[in-house]
């Protein structure tokens, strides 16, 4: 006759505890990674923006002032960071632009994360 055992018909799957411990963490990385993207989004953009004029060959600091403005202008997005939050120095007869910024990123109250950016031109 057929003679079976519990313990010989293992079971084997996910349990509904395992399956909504993956669905949180899973959900709770992309809630994450929608919050951050546009931050590091905009700051690529300010990194570009920088670099770009940076290389135009802009040699006083109202002038790349001026151009930072208007490439602000153009680009959607940038609002995190103004034309007076620019240090224009000259290293070794090139103009090197830094730019430093916190990003205060609301997660759930009250929980934030804070990103801190800084960047200069090459």
């Amino acid at each position: 006759m057929f003679r079976t055992s519990i313990s010989a018909r293992r079971q084997s799957g996910v349990t509904l505890i395992g399956l909504l411990f993956w669905a949180v963490l899973l959900s709770s990385a992309a809630l994450l990674t929608m919050k951050v993207f546009p931050a590091v989004s905009e700051y690529r953009t300010i990194l570009s923006m920088v670099n770009k004029i940076g290389d135009s060959g802009g040699s006083t600091v109202p002038e790349i002032r001026a151009a930072f403005d208007r490439a602000a202008q153009i680009e959607y997005g940038v609002t995190s960071i103004t034309s007076k939050d620019l240090e224009v120095t000259k290293e070794d007869d090139k103009v090197v632009i830094r730019f430093a910024y916190d990003k205060e990123i609301p997660l759930f109250e009250p929980v934030y994360l804070l990103i801190k950016f800084e960047g200069r031109s090459h």
